[in-house]
Formats: C-alpha cells, sequence, structure tokens
C-alpha cells in the first residue's frame, strides 16, 4: 500500500542541526538533492505497490 503524503519536505538550509551549524548550499550532497526530480520519481515508486494490501510504504526519499 502506498499513501501519498503532501510535498513537505524541509530545504536543506531550513534544516536544524544541534550544534547551531548549518549545511552549505555548496555541499556536493546539497546540490545533488537540488538537481532530482523528486515529484516524479515519487510518481513511479508509487506505482509499485497495490493499493489496498500491506503496510503504508515510506516515502521514496526516506526510501532511497
Amino acid at each position: 500500500m502506498y499513501a501519498h503524503l503532501p510535498a513537505g519536505q524541509l530545504s536543506f538550509e531550513d534544516f536544524y542541526l544541534p550544534f547551531s551549524g548549518k549545511l552549505s548550499a555548496h555541499n556536493r550532497w546539497v546540490k545533488l538533492a537540488a538537481l532530482m526530480p523528486w515529484e516524479d520519481l515519487e510518481g513511479d515508486y508509487a506505482c509499485q505497490f497495490d493499493a489496498a494490501l500491506g503496510a503504508p510504504a515510506k516515502p521514496f526519499r526516506m526510501a532511497l
């Protein structure tokens, strides 16, 4: 089963770090995340699950 949740992903700039640091916009992982077509990939991922059977799957971004 897959239950799509509305987009509510935090941006890397808004992400809270416990040691009061910030993620750099120049970080290679931050740049890569900005390039990914998350919504398109989410749609392809969601169609792999039965609509009524099983426990709800985790969102694509978390699963990846």
